[in-house]
């Protein structure tokens, strides 16, 4: 999946595929995650955030499945 890279202190880059609902977050630390049934809505709250890990943590990791991908 394609990334798109951020000024971000935790997240290095985010992609995103809507046709799966797919985000995909590499972070600072280099692990690579893929968040499941991630709304298109919420893709786009994330690239508009002021703080992409605040939003990540509270409007996506917990209330989303995941896989660790690296």
């Amino acid at each position: 999946m394609r990334r798109q890279a951020l000024a971000s202190a935790s997240v290095a880059s985010v992609g995103y595929d809507a046709a799966t609902e797919t985000l995909e977050v590499e972070f600072r630390n280099g692990n690579v995650y893929q968040y499941l049934g991630v709304a298109k809505r919420l893709y786009w709250g994330l690239m508009s955030a002021p703080s992409v890990g605040a939003f990540l943590n509270r409007e996506i990791r917990d209330s989303h499945e995941f896989l660790r991908v690296r």
